[in-house]
């Protein structure tokens, strides 16, 4: 459910889960409701996330809307002075400062929706994202589907990639979604 407060009044929206949950298909949604009652939007997305295209934020589903790609939080607020609503997608991916600058848009009335994986694929908080949950307005927690089980998924398995950095970019051919019995049980191979 989208928030109705009074107009100027700024406040910061969360969108989170794991892979394949749905999150920027709902942060899109909600992008596109706002131009279509005729706010002025700003859509950014880290520069790192070139997979589905190097300037849109792309949904597994393939739904699009044209983004700026920024190299770091600061970039944001720069470039929001004329917005009425800043989205951002993988806002994981991004720099801590990323907390400060959602804050400093929200004080000035703006309406912030940010997406983004709550947790990475060890099953921990993932970069800002948790200081962005914790200061919200709204939080939008959403799930996929188990891969395993068709039981709620709430962890992203990561498979088949020897790397161990916390940020590898992949999609199905790297990540599953999987409830928390699953994650407990494979995790070991795959950690």
């Amino acid at each position: 459910m989208e928030p109705i407060l009074p107009p100027g009044t700024g406040w910061i929206e969360v969108i989170c889960g794991g892979m394949f949950s749905g999150k920027t298909e709902e942060l899109l949604r909600r992008i596109r409701r706002a131009q279509i009652a005729g706010q002025r939007i700003r859509l950014f997305k880290p520069d790192i996330d070139q997979r589905y295209h190097p300037t849109a934020v792309v949904s597994h589903n393939n739904t699009a809307l044209e983004a700026q790609p920024v190299p770091n939080s600061d970039a944001i607020y720069l470039l929001s002075a004329e917005a009425d609503v800043v989205g951002i997608d993988e806002a994981q991916f991004l720099d801590m400062g990323i907390v400060e600058v959602a804050n400093r848009l929200a004080d000035e009335g703006k309406r912030v929706i940010v997406a983004g994986l709550d947790m990475d694929y060890r099953g921990r908080p993932f970069g800002p994202m948790p200081y962005l949950m914790a200061v919200a307005e709204f939080v939008s927690k959403l799930h996929a589907v188990c891969v395993y089980t068709g039981g709620l998924a709430h962890y992203s398995l990561r498979h088949a990639s020897p790397d161990e950095s916390t940020v590898v970019l992949g999609g199905k051919e790297l990540y599953q979604p999987v409830s928390r019995k699953v994650f407990c049980s494979l995790r070991q191979r795959y950690a």
